[in-house]
């Protein structure tokens, strides 16, 4: 059965709409795990923590997909809903050139200045020949790793979520067959690893450009367009809180990265990207929910339906706090077991990775409401809000608590800040929720 936009969304028909983004970004999430698995346990340790180290900076330089899908695709929907079909899909075409355009820019810049970057971060020796190494090849397969983040969103918008999940599980697929190819059979190392991701985020961003530029099914298709700076204005606003937040996230990773070599050394880097592991798949499920949610709500916000928007809110906030509960629960399960299965060969550093790790997993009590709660904002296209709260979540309280916390507790003040800066976030969305209500009218 179709569900349409326009639909009234109970709890049932909203899960069947969103499980689709929910498992895209899972899988999305999975092409780093995978890397992580691969690049441990068969290139060794240096290697590995060379992969965490630089992934911030490679992330930063993707925000641009974030940013495009989740801020276009809430004004596309937004123009739907007001009944502007032709002017929605101009949109759209815009911004999927654009994107294209600056990939290739970013891309440039990055493969030129990583070594001073890496070497700026305190890479150093062996390390930094292995960043360097890794985001080269990473960063040829950028412009369409901003493609597929940006048509995430887009597939939902254009009412096509389940063909969205289909395209990213090939994706992912083809990132597993080729890590254990590369990696696993030819033994390439760090290379094939990137190499395997760069190919990966082809299929994930190219087949989408090619369903698009054709004649479809969905509501949405690439075609003429012309220059609107008004609307790529409004995109930027509207998506500037996922790329703040995915901005500010790599940043902090960074920073984390820092004081981890300091109280830790490379052990401790290599701890941090297992439970980034984790939590990249964890995110994946509030994020998922919150891209695959969004156009409904940016929908009947702009249709009108002050009640529906009621109803959504009430809604997302029981399943978030479902979910929530669920994936505290389930961390604790599995942290011995994942921590073994990354650093197993190595008793101290899997000692080390178990004991953030039963930290670490309170955050995802507060993690999901937190960016439910920006991506709210970001779908009633009031981007400000949203970038408010993304801001203060991911930069603000995370770099405050990193500071601060290690020299109280040491290397547990570490996991314990991360924790902290969730918990803050969920109170500022429920400040700015109370502030708002009398002009979205959602409550």
């Amino acid at each position: 059965m179709k569900i349409s936009l326009s639909d009234h969304f109970n709890v049932k028909r909203l899960l069947r709409f969103t499980l689709p983004s929910i498992i895209m970004m899972i899988v999305s999430s999975i092409y780093g795990v995978v890397d992580g698995f691969f690049v441990s346990n068969f290139a060794g340790k240096t290697p590995f923590a060379a992969v965490n180290f630089i992934m911030p900076f490679l992330m930063i330089l993707g925000t641009v997909g974030f940013m495009f899908g989740t801020g276009g695709s809430a004004l596309v929907a937004k123009t739907f809903g007001e009944g502007d079909s032709d002017r929605a899909r101009r949109i759209f075409s815009l911004l999927i050139y654009v994107s294209i355009i600056l990939g290739v820019v970013i891309a440039a810049f990055g493969i030129a200045f990583i070594r001073p970057v890496a070497y700026m971060l305190g890479a150093r020796g062996e390390l930094l020949d292995n960043c360097i190494i890794y985001s080269r090849v990473v960063l040829l397969g950028l412009p369409a790793f901003i493609l597929q983040m940006e048509f995430q969103s887009f597939f939902v918008t254009a009412e096509k979520p389940n063909l969205g999940l289909y395209v990213t599980v090939g994706a992912g697929v083809t990132n597993m067959v080729l890590d254990w190819l590369f990696v696993g059979v030819f033994a390439w190392g760090l290379v094939g690893a990137a190499a395997a991701t760069a190919l990966s985020q082809m299929v994930g961003g190219f087949l989408p450009l090619l369903y698009f530029a054709r004649k479809n099914t969905s509501i949405l298709k690439l075609g003429k367009t012309h220059f609107d700076g008004k609307a790529l204005l409004k995109t930027c606003t509207n998506g500037s809180s996922e790329f703040m937040s995915n901005i500010s996230m790599s940043l902090v990773g960074m920073l984390y990265n820092i004081q981890l070599l300091n109280y830790a050394g490379e052990d401790g880097v290599a701890a941090y990207g297992v439970l980034m592991y984790v939590s990249m798949i964890f995110c994946g499920v509030f994020i998922g929910y919150s891209i695959g949610s969004a156009p409904v709500v940016g929908y009947h916000y702009g249709a009108g339906n002050r009640e529906e928007l009621k109803g959504l809110l009430k809604r997302s906030v029981g399943i978030i706090s479902v979910f929530s509960v669920l994936m505290v629960g389930l961390s604790f399960l599995l942290s011995s077991p994942l921590s073994s299965l990354f650093v197993g060969y190595d008793k101290e550093l899997l000692e080390l990775t178990q004991q953030g790790f039963n930290i670490f997993s309170l955050s995802f009590l507060f993690m999901g409401m937190a960016i439910f709660g920006s991506g709210f904002f970001t779908a009633l296209n009031d981007g400000l809000t949203s970038a408010a709260i993304s801001f203060l979540r991911t930069l603000v309280f995370q770099i405050a608590a990193v500071l601060i916390f290690p020299l109280l507790w040491g290397i547990d003040g570490i996991w314990w800040s991360i924790v902290t800066a969730e918990l803050a976030a969920v109170a500022v969305f429920v400040i700015f929720l109370f502030a708002k209500k009398n002009k979205y009218h959602y409550m």
